[in-house]
């Protein structure tokens, strides 16, 4: 097959960004692989590094007042297209798709679309652009269901949940791991280490523990300290962390190059999200780490899990749910490795990149007629 992958954000792109590497990077050995994305964005930068795939600096510009860029940037596309003619375009986002649709030549690649966010799906533009894809990838079936009630299911829906890489999100030896426990608690073992990997965008919901973490008890609270790799909190944030009395307690390490260090240092890890999300690459990832997980109970992090044998639930936006969920923790740190063991092998058995990979792969060739 001859692919194209698209992605619009001009920065990081979070898991859009890990999104298409991976499946990219797997692909591009039996497939011939092109991506499209902004000069100067990280998976422009990191497809460029992938053997065998094709990079095309591709801009994405949105809003209406933005004409002029967005007809040069549909011109360059539409040669493209035309000139490449592949049996598969895989969209991920609504600029990238808009645009994409607008550049189409007579004899059109197959279109699919993932969705990546729990965002609504509606009005005209999504009508219209449903007419015209032929596939959807819901990255979990909280967002299958979703989707079957809007303008795309007409479309072909399949499921196929998010991988992650369990080999290099493995882990780590009880030494190396005390080691870098020592360097989140300042040495002292009887701190619990409560963390995430997931942001600090407001709907990742690590706000709503700020708000749990002072109706803790006396007790619990001492023994706890908090840590949220991301980008550093908005001044107003750090000010309302500072008024909870939390400055000592919580840690923003900042964005990480590589996070497994922070991870492997937690006895539990945590997403809280309320708004956006779907499955949550850091959940996974923390997993397939070996740490068990606090989880709301939002769109499909709860698919992630089994609760009670490799994590916990609590309702969205619940300070008193969350602060007695945290206190459980604490209280019984000393069956959570277990519970980690069982995350692990989760991950190993349910959330490997072959998997992913290999249920896209077979979704395409569906979509194509080889199967």
């Amino acid at each position: 097959m001859k692919l194209l992958y698209t992605n619009f954000h001009a920065g990081d792109g979070g898991g859009h960004t890990t999104y298409i590497r991976e499946l990219a990077a797997a692909l591009a050995s039996r497939h011939e692989v092109h991506v499209a994305a902004p000069p100067g964005s990280r998976l422009n930068r990191e497809a460029r590094a992938l053997p065998g795939v094709f990079v095309l600096d591709q801009p994405f510009p949105n809003g209406l007042n933005r004409w002029k860029a967005r007809r040069r940037a549909r011109a360059q596309l539409a040669d493209y297209l035309h000139r490449q003619a592949f049996d598969i375009v895989h969209v991920n986002g609504s600029a990238d798709h808009r645009l994409v649709l607008s550049a189409m030549p007579p004899k059109r690649p197959a279109l699919v679309w993932t969705k990546h966010n729990s965002k609504p799906v509606r009005g005209i533009g999504n009508a219209l652009r449903a007419r015209r894809t032929d596939l959807v990838i819901a990255v979990c079936e909280c967002t299958r269901r979703e989707l079957l009630r809007t303008a795309y299911r007409r479309c072909r829906i399949e499921t196929v949940y998010n991988g992650v890489d369990v080999e290099r999100w493995s882990p780590w030896p009880a030494d190396a791991a005390k080691a870098e426990r020592a360097r989140w608690n300042g040495g002292d073992d009887h701190l619990f280490l409560l963390g995430s990997n997931a942001g600090t965008a407001s709907y990742k919901g690590w706000m709503d523990l700020m708000e749990a973490l002072p109706r803790l008890s006396a007790d619990v609270r001492s023994r706890l300290r908090v840590l949220v790799a991301g980008v550093p909190p908005k001044a107003d944030e750090l000010e309302r962390v500072a008024q909870l009395g939390l400055a000592g307690q919580v840690v923003f390490p900042g964005v990480l190059t590589d996070a497994r260090g922070m991870v492997a240092a937690l006895d539990a890890g945590f997403v809280l999200s309320y708004d956006v999300e779907t499955i949550s690459f850091a959940c996974r990832e923390m997993m397939a780490m070996g740490k068990p997980v606090l989880l709301t109970d939002y769109a499909g992090l709860p698919e992630n899990i089994r609760e009670g044998t490799d994590g916990w639930l609590v309702p969205v936006r619940d300070p008193d749910a969350i602060a007695a969920a945290v206190t459980r923790l604490v209280e019984q740190r000393d069956a959570l490795p277990a519970m980690g063991a069982v995350a692990r092998e989760h991950a190993e058995r349910e959330f490997g990149l072959p998997l992913f990979v290999g249920r896209t792969e077979a979704a395409y060739e569906r979509l194509l007629g080889l199967r």
